[in-house]
């Protein structure tokens, strides 16, 4: 079956051109666009979808460029049983009790949520950091196997760690490696506190030996650069600089709060992207993102808060008016970032057939001049109406066309709650 799109308002992702056109969407990873000024010049065959975009908006789809699927379940749980006073403590009593109480169902069910809360809110594609010590052999296929269920474009890897000890930490960089063998991901890595030299080393060798780069949290807190300069002498970009990291532009640094003004010039004069997560930020008070200095490789994340790039977007714009220089553009452009990483470094599965149908019935004027303007003050994940992922037509009407959400939503749930009272 084939997806055409007639009436359409078609604005460029790129320079935000709008065009009146009719659209045929080819299917498949390497599937295309083909643009027709006239409907009736389009072949239509009777197994042929036909949706109408009359006063309706399409464009690219959007893409997550760091999540947390493993997060998923924790909305709503129980509060620790110790509240945490800095960053470290919300990691201990929280986050690391979470992924050590994963197991398969959990996984799956978390990222099955995930998926479906992307595709409902506009993203086909997902850049996810994964963590489930107590089971870790084949975790990444579940995650893989979840959001191809669903239809979402993934790029995963497992968060290697030294924190549970060196077996652990050793199979962490085994599942890494099996998973890289069949399937596109990156070699992922907690952060520089969690990671001897050996682990980093046999991360930076694994990144090199697949041709990949390293997904790693990078000064998210204080504690890691003092950590760094206490352990090893050096601050975490310069360290991470030194065993080869930022060497590839497969590379994501997510966070980079507590760098310096050279640790910014290194990876400005690097390949490497970096990744903003505003509001886990907040949520963690642990600082706010600057952009000065970094260069032109920022893309944003949503850090497993949730899975809507639209409310990241806006919120990157409106903190960063006290302490970034972000305007409407450039918030634009991080939004927009992820698919150049993903187009720059060949990664299958964002391709031009990747689409979203926006109901934005705006009561002003929008247009090639203020598009930018609605995208921060009106656009929500609420106008986003139908979803197109590689061809494939995976929510229409808001719906989830892929998997029955009522079905899955009974299982999530179901997990959560095994979830909470195994914290």
């Amino acid at each position: 079956m084939t997806i055409i799109l007639k009436n359409v308002s078609f604005i460029n992702w790129k320079n935000l051109i709008f065009t009146k056109t009719n659209i045929r969407v080819g299917e498949g990873k390497n599937g295309t666009l083909e643009f027709h000024d006239n409907f009736d010049e389009i072949s239509i065959s009777s197994k042929d979808e036909i949706i109408d975009c009359a006063g309706k908006f399409v464009t690219k789809s959007f893409a997550v460029g760091h999540h947390h699927t493993y997060s998923a379940l924790a909305r709503g749980m129980p509060a620790p049983k110790k509240k945490p006073s800095n960053f470290l403590e919300i990691l201990k009593y929280i986050w690391w009790n979470i992924d050590k109480a994963l197991d398969k169902d959990m996984i799956e069910a978390s990222a099955l949520a995930t998926a479906m809360a992307c595709a409902k809110a506009g993203a086909t594609f997902v850049i996810d950091h994964h963590a489930s010590p107590n089971f870790i052999v084949g975790s990444l296929e579940v995650i893989a196997n979840a959001f191809e269920k669903v239809g979402i474009g993934h790029l995963l890897c497992y968060e290697i760690t030294d924190r549970d000890g060196k077996d652990k930490a050793q199979q962490c960089l085994d599942e890494t490696e099996a998973y890289l063998k069949n399937n596109q991901g990156l070699v992922g890595l907690h952060a520089s506190f969690t990671v001897g030299d050996a682990t980093l080393k046999k991360a930076v060798e694994l990144m090199q030996k697949t041709n990949s780069g390293i997904h790693i949290h990078v000064a998210e807190d204080d504690y890691d650069q003092k950590h760094c300069i206490e352990n090893y002498g050096s601050r975490v970009v310069e360290r991470l600089n030194d065993f080869g990291v930022l060497n590839s532009s497969k590379t994501i640094l997510a966070h980079c709060l507590h760098i310096n003004g050279e640790e910014r010039m290194i990876i400005k004069n690097s390949p490497a992207f970096v990744v903003q997560n505003t509001e886990s930020n907040l949520n963690n008070k642990v600082g706010y993102f600057n952009s000065s200095g970094l260069g032109n490789n920022i893309m944003l994340g949503t850090d497993g808060m949730h899975s809507d790039m639209l409310r990241s977007t806006k919120a990157s714009y409106f903190v960063g008016q006290n302490y970034d220089e972000i305007d409407f553009a450039s918030a634009y452009y991080r939004f927009r970032k992820v698919h150049n990483y993903l187009s720059e470094n060949n990664f299958s599965g964002d391709g031009d057939n990747n689409i979203v149908i926006l109901d934005y019935d705006s009561p002003t004027e929008i247009n090639e001049e203020n598009f930018l303007g609605h995208t921060i003050f009106g656009l929500t994940s609420n106008h986003v109406q139908h979803v197109i992922s590689n061809g494939k037509l995976i929510v229409k009407d808001k719906i989830i066309q892929t998997i029955d959400e009522e079905e899955i939503h009974k299982f999530t749930k179901e997990q959560s709650l095994r979830l909470w009272d195994k914290l």
